[in-house]
């Protein structure tokens, strides 16, 4: 019996799987069971960002679990402290918390905000149609898509989900109820959709003149992936809260919140907490992720690498406009809006032994580690132009 058909048996069906069994990691490749090497352009959904099996993340791992794999929060813990430094420096932000995932650090977050505003008298919490945070229910309440929400209801109070980058719908949604509004400023699983610069804006000016709190959900977006730390950055954006995950664990589940002044002392003993959030195993690879992206400039070489595929899907675009609607995104966060179902495309890359994913039906999305070199860069290029031809 293959490893699908127990899976069939055995679990919720709840993935779409890829018809793939893989033995291992290598760099920026994937090994199958047969042998078979994929190039991975989307790296555990922007987790990889060092690719598979690097040295310093595996020393990290393996020194850590040597001396302790738990203990709890009831007991400092080295690896926590020195990764919240890390954190801290890079980002600016003065206080963290950390959560298992990105959606309990979304939990969290709407927590904080809901916290703040309760002694101020606001309570709203607002997301953006097509994004995405999560699965858990507070996630969820600030969310649009039916596929996602349909047959959980009821979802909080005071909760609802409104047109992204339309300013005016924005400006006739908050008041000063508002606690907090919650943005990717480019939305992942919604089909890599940057802000316009005029939503972020008006964002700003309301914030200024309604006193909520910015909640800025960089789980996918964030250290590093579109050239800066955060994507927020490229818009002029100021959150007091920042979500983060994926890639801060080195590949073991890890999430955080950070905190801006404005909510830094919120929280207080007792009223939040996780058994396993700050996973010292998981903050001690995550220490050695931030810090070969910084010392080895990864975020610049995202930058590079990210505008040499955008060059060429750019290029692709006008070889083939009656296959790609739009090219969009920053950095190694990038995406081809196709005028078709973009499915077969995936699979027609995969027979080129390339991996990539699709999101929002229609989008072909890349997040590549952020050790890609040019090599890689050129070869996806070329299979997407091989499949595009045998399209058309």
């Amino acid at each position: 019996m293959s490893l699908h058909d127990q899976e069939a048996l055995r679990f919720f069906p709840t993935y779409k799987r890829l018809p793939l069994e893989i033995a291992r990691g290598e760099g920026v490749h994937l090994i199958a069971a047969d042998g078979t090497r994929y190039l991975d352009m989307f790296a555990g959904l922007a987790v990889n960002d060092l690719g598979y099996g690097h040295a310093k993340v595996l020393d990290a791992i393996r020194e850590q679990s040597q001396r302790y794999i738990h203990l709890s929060n009831y007991f400092l813990q080295e690896p926590q402290i020195r990764l919240a430094e890390v954190l801290c420096r890079q980002s600016g932000f003065p206080r963290v918390f950390f959560a298992n995932s990105g959606t309990e650090a979304i939990e969290g977050a709407l927590k904080i905000a809901r916290k703040w505003g309760s002694t101020r008298g606001k309570k709203s919490l607002l997301g953006f149609s097509n994004a995405f945070h999560g699965r858990t229910m507070g996630a969820l309440s600030i969310m649009d898509k039916q596929k996602y929400r349909e047959g959980f209801e009821p979802f909080l109070e005071h909760c609802r989900s409104i047109s992204f980058n339309e300013p005016g719908a924005l400006r006739g949604a908050v008041d000063a109820g508002t606690a907090a509004v919650v943005l990717e400023c480019i939305q992942g699983e919604g089909g890599v959709r940057p802000v316009t610069q005029e939503f972020a804006d008006t964002i700003g000016d309301l914030q200024k003149q309604f006193g909520f709190l910015l909640i800025a959900d960089e789980i996918q977006s964030g250290a590093g992936r579109t050239g800066t730390f955060f994507a927020f950055q490229h818009f002029g954006l100021r959150p007091d809260i920042v979500t983060m995950a994926k890639p801060i664990g080195g590949g073991l589940p890890l999430g955080a919140i950070l905190g801006g002044p404005a909510v830094k002392d919120v929280l207080q003993p007792g009223m939040h907490g996780t058994t396993f959030g700050g996973n010292p195993v998981a903050c001690a690879a995550g220490i050695a992720v931030l810090t070969e992206i910084e010392e080895r400039g990864l975020m610049k070489n995202a930058e590079k690498m990210g505008g040499a595929l955008k060059s060429g899907f750019e290029t692709l675009m006008k070889e083939f406009p009656s296959l790609i609607r739009e090219v969009r995104g920053k950095g190694l966060m990038l995406g081809i809006d196709l005028q078709r179902d973009g499915d077969p495309v995936v699979d027609a890359m995969r027979e080129r032994r390339i991996l990539i994913n699709c999101t929002d039906r229609t989008v072909l999305r890349f997040l590549p580690p952020l050790i890609i070199g040019r090599e890689h860069v050129d070869q996806t290029i070329a299979a997407l132009r091989d499949v595009f031809r045998s399209l058309r």
